[in-house]
């Protein structure tokens, strides 16, 4: 089932903020996921929404100190958590 959400969106749901990735040719998901991570406080999460692995994410993640978690998504969704090491 396609997103109803457009690439780049970003949204708040209770459990924190979202970004729509899907769709967005690299770098953009990368660059997009970067500058919302910098722009969060300490104890947010970034739920991203991507349409395939993001491999060259995590060595950017665990340099900046943060982690991602794969969660459950749509069909043929990657769908990962975010959040700062403790």
């Amino acid at each position: 089932m396609p997103s109803a959400r457009r690439p780049g969106e970003q949204w708040t749901e209770p459990d924190g903020l979202h970004v729509e990735v899907r769709g967005l040719a690299p770098p953009s998901p990368f660059v997009t996921i970067i500058r919302l991570l910098e722009s969060l406080g300490d104890a947010a999460t970034l739920t991203v929404h991507h349409d395939r692995e993001p491999v060259p994410l995590y060595a950017e993640l665990a340099q900046r100190g943060w982690r991602a978690e794969h969660i459950p998504g749509e069909p043929g969704e990657v769908r990962l958590k975010l959040t700062r090491d403790s």
